[in-house]
């Protein structure tokens, strides 16, 4: 199980999302107040990182260094 951290908010919160898992890469797909969200982990080469489009719904970007704690940081913003 990857993404671990972000799932356990996620699941405090009482947010409906989807977690799968693919070449152990996690994936998250969130619903927030009616717009959708993901979290894609990937390994490019040896280098760990996700595509999100958490803090900017309409455009996706590719987080490296910490990024699950990056995105964390957005997600606990939402009010």
């Amino acid at each position: 199980m990857r993404l671990i951290k972000i799932q356990k908010f996620l699941d405090e919160k009482g947010w409906d999302h989807q977690y799968t898992e693919e070449d152990g890469c996690g994936s998250i797909d969130l619903i927030y107040r009616g717009v959708s969200y993901h979290i894609w982990e990937f390994n490019d080469e040896g280098v760990w990182g996700a595509e999100t489009n958490v803090r900017n719904a309409g455009r996706p970007e590719d987080i490296t260094d910490n990024y699950e704690e990056f995105i964390l940081g957005i997600l606990e913003s939402w009010r």
